[in-house]
């Protein structure tokens, strides 16, 4: 599934600040993919649990991972980046 748009909210740049310069060229090649396929194997895309049950997250590297929600409109907002301390 393609996504229709992708916008970035707020709290997304203000956690892509923390996120470490050597993992850019990780963090393009999975937008990339994610671009093309959200649902694709090698991103790990799965619904969240719990208070965080509206979003989905997929991975940019073992330890790093992208959140994101749907709109109504089938357009995605990544809404944080960071480790699994996203989760909490």
């Amino acid at each position: 599934m393609k996504p229709r748009r992708i916008s970035y909210s707020p709290n997304f740049f203000k956690s892509l600040k923390k996120f470490p310069k050597s993992q850019l060229k990780f963090l393009r090649k999975q937008e990339q993919i994610f671009k093309e396929d959200i649902f694709d194997p090698r991103l790990k895309t799965h619904k969240l649990k719990g208070r965080l049950s509206e979003f989905y997250s997929f991975s940019i590297s073992y330890q790093w991972r992208i959140v994101f929600h749907f709109e109504k409109d089938e357009s995605i907002v990544f809404d944080n980046i960071g480790t699994h301390e996203v989760y909490k």
